[in-house]
């Protein structure tokens, strides 16, 4: 049964870093003493859910996470510095520490050690979420102790909605555009400027011709989409930013 472990410290542990070509340990107290840390563990690097939904998210949503009094947001599973270090890096997720507990050490101090043998993983972190404030953990959000790989309450928005339910969460903007598109730098700029952040999607690396052709059904560049929602080109773009009295990040 895995425990919920809500007044209790965190582990103490140092984590085996690598930075560069050096390596670099990391004390727990390095990462929580003073500061309000929200973690989220998982079962490993690279895998579906783990790269897909928990990870992106968490990213997405580590401004507003800060706005709410975050100092830092930490994902954290036993796999080792390089593949956390490449990890990070294949999914630009730059507004997350990334935390190898390799050991396993700080997983079985939280009583999170599962046995993912029948996998080929081995010992690896049951998926859970937690908000540590000066080293003492606030408030879990364990998955279910139920056979697979349960997703439903360790997720972003859920530690979010415990955070400040009110908290405005960012717009989900994608912008289609190709290399050397005059239009699609003037609809960036625009964009930086009102303070958005986006996704670009680049023609020829990221998505062909056809691909904007299904989804937008034009052929011409850029082509911005907000929450949704098709804004079209950067003229369009400019309509919209102009009728808002305030944007919001």
């Amino acid at each position: 049964m895995l425990e919920n472990i809500e007044g209790r410290q965190i582990p103490t542990v140092n984590f085996k870093t690598r930075s560069g070509d050096a390596w670099k340990d990391v004390t727990t107290a390095e990462l929580f003493a003073g500061k309000k840390v929200v973690l989220f563990a998982l079962p490993g690097a690279f895998t579906p859910t783990c790269s897909s939904s928990h990870l992106p998210r968490y990213n997405e949503l580590a401004t507003t996470f800060k706005g709410c009094g975050i100092d830092d947001v930490i994902c954290l599973s036993v796999n080792d510095t390089f593949v956390m270090n490449e990890w990070k890096k294949t999914q630009k997720a730059e507004n997350i520490t990334f935390l190898p507990d390799g050991t396993g050490a700080f997983t079985q101090g939280m009583g999170m050690l599962v046995d993912k043998s029948d996998l080929g993983f081995g010992k690896r972190s049951w998926r859970y979420s937690m908000l540590v404030n000066d080293g003492k953990i606030e408030k879990m959000f364990i998955e279910p102790d139920v056979e697979g790989d349960p997703f439903e309450v360790s997720d972003a928005d859920t530690m979010l909605q415990h955070l400040n339910p009110k908290a405005v969460k960012p717009k989900a903007i994608s912008v289609f555009s190709k290399p050397g598109c005059g239009h699609c730098a003037r609809a960036k700029s625009a964009l930086n400027e009102a303070g958005f952040d986006f996704e670009e999607i680049v023609l020829g690396s990221d998505a062909t011709n056809r691909s904007l052709r299904a989804i937008s059904g034009e052929l011409t560049t850029p082509q911005i989409f907000i929450d949704g929602i098709k804004i079209g080109g950067a003229d369009q773009l400019d309509q919209y930013l102009s009728g808002r009295h305030s944007v919001a990040a």
